[in-house]
């Protein structure tokens, strides 16, 4: 009976030595994508624990955009920190400046031992994330770019085509409005669209210094007369709804899928929310064109977030870590991810899987996003841009150009006040970056 007893002690034992041996190595992400998305990321994660045996990715929503990014920023002083965090693009910056945080993405797959080449993924999407001298810095993962979104049937019944040009925007509005719309035109993320794009599309500076791409000492400039120009005209468009504002970031979505507004200026990755949403025919196009500006459009820049490793953890979590990204990068994943969202695919080979498998015949319009982003080689100008304490800027953005729409401030006064304001930001975190 002792020997019974002895036998199955050893006997768990080993069982228990043996199951730690091979034990899931967990890797925390830490994520700001909610709803529908949020799902996604879950299948993503779940997809990918299925597939091996030796990782598990722990995906953890931490909260919108900023909430999650400082949620990280106090969790790596707090040694608490995930492996992965999913930061938006204007706290690319940040990042970089956060010293002894930032496990570059670039050189995490080196060490790892994992196969990347670089020359796999869209120009337009990683040159975003890249340190002057071209490293990698973190792993594209929902990157978007703004495109017009419009009511097929709206336009139709007004008589009227998708517009191509920024006086041809003015009169279908006024077509829309006049026809029974209540608005002709909204949009959301007004910084990103309305000064960021609108600049990267008509290759004009954001700000010195290659829109913060060469150095932090950078100063605003689009405080100019081509963007001042531009939102006047939008602001006189208020006085018969041509244009209707209605919100910082996507909260004008439901004026457009409820059909009161006829058209919406706003991310690609809207078009999950527009399929399931919006009850009429509706379709997406390039932005806009400034012919007093330029002859022709340069390109649109990204928006959306991308995946960083942080620093202090084990080498074999991060090898769970490079598995991760390799698998996230993958033709199938990407292109799914890209069918489902309006995201756009982040390698070449998931943009051509989409097209073998008819989604671009199947959904027209489907890939705008795409086209924009590599309508031509980026230039200084239309590269993106990185800007320091740059989610406070737009804050500040944000609160001139509602004076602007308000009426309370003519967009040359805003402007001016949104650089000055800024620029003092830009000090800030210059001074605290060195």
């Amino acid at each position: 009976m002792k020997y019974t007893i002895l036998s199955g002690a050893i006997a768990a034992s080993a069982i228990s030595l043996s199951t730690a041996a091979y034990a899931e190595v967990e890797v925390q992400w830490w994520h700001a994508m909610g709803g529908a998305n949020g799902e996604r990321v879950d299948k993503i994660a779940g997809d990918f624990n299925a597939s091996q045996s030796d990782y598990k990715i722990v995906p953890v929503y931490k909260g919108n955009y900023t909430e999650t990014m400082t949620a990280a920023i106090a969790g790596f002083r707090a040694n608490e920190h995930p492996h992965i965090v999913q930061v938006f693009e204007v706290g690319t910056a940040t990042m970089m400046a956060a010293k002894g945080a930032v496990y570059p993405m670039e050189t995490l797959m080196k060490d790892a031992g994992e196969p990347f080449d670089k020359s796999d993924y869209l120009p337009a999407v990683i040159s975003y994330y890249q340190t002057p001298e071209g490293e990698l810095l973190s792993m594209p993962f929902n990157s978007s770019t703004p495109v017009l979104w419009y009511n097929a049937d709206a336009l139709k019944a007004a008589g009227v085509e998708a517009p191509k040009t920024w006086d041809e925007v003015k009169s279908v509005s006024k077509a829309l409005v006049g026809n029974g719309m209540k608005c002709g035109l909204s949009f959301g993320w007004q910084s990103w669209v309305m000064l960021e794009n609108f600049s990267a599309w008509h290759d004009i500076p954001m700000g010195t210094k290659e829109n913060g791409f060469s150095g932090f000492d950078t100063e605003f400039t689009f405080n100019n007369d081509q963007v001042a120009a531009r939102l006047a005209d939008v602001a006189a468009m208020s006085a018969d709804s041509s244009f209707v504002y209605a919100g910082r970031r996507g909260d004008s979505l439901p004026m457009f899928t409820n059909g009161e507004c006829g058209m919406w200026m706003n991310s690609s990755a809207y078009y999950g929310s527009m399929t399931s949403q919006a009850k009429f025919d509706f379709a997406q196009t390039m932005l806009p064109l400034d012919t007093a500006v330029a002859d022709a459009p340069q390109n649109s820049i990204i928006g959306g977030a991308t995946l960083w490793a942080l620093a202090g953890h084990e080498d074999e979590e991060y090898k769970g870590v490079a598995k991760f990204m390799t698998y996230l990068s993958s033709p199938e994943v990407q292109a799914w991810w890209h069918q489902e969202t309006g995201y756009v695919p982040i390698t070449t080979a998931a943009y051509e899987l989409s097209k073998e498998q008819g989604f671009y015949d199947k959904n027209p319009g489907t890939d705008t996003a795409i086209k924009q982003l590599s309508l031509n080689t980026p230039t200084p100008n239309s590269r993106g841009v990185r800007f320091g304490n740059f989610v406070q800027v737009r804050d500040v953005i944000n609160e001139e150009m509602e004076a602007i729409w308000a009426g309370s401030k003519t967009a040359k006064e805003g402007l001016d006040d949104a650089a000055s304001r800024g620029n003092d930001l830009l000090r800030k975190f210059e001074r605290s970056a060195k």
